[in-house]
């Protein structure tokens, strides 16, 4: 195996690797029901339904906390 006649700097290959690391923007989709934007595969946050059926209830924003 070759012997390296230099090491590489630390910033050199850190800034190398960090170029893989770009993050991509959500993909959202619009809810049928509500027409609110949503993440796909996933309950609409603010009504609540998924795949046609009321799965969970939705939150009511006005509603102080529970005592």
């Amino acid at each position: 195996m070759a012997n390296l006649k230099w090491k590489t700097p630390r910033s050199k290959t850190r800034s190398r690797r960090a170029a893989n690391w770009k993050l991509n923007p959500v993909t959202t989709v619009e809810c049928p029901q509500c027409h609110a934007p949503k993440r796909p595969h996933f309950v609409c946050p603010s009504c609540g339904v998924y795949n046609g059926r009321q799965v969970v209830e939705p939150k009511d924003e006005h509603a102080g906390p529970a005592t």
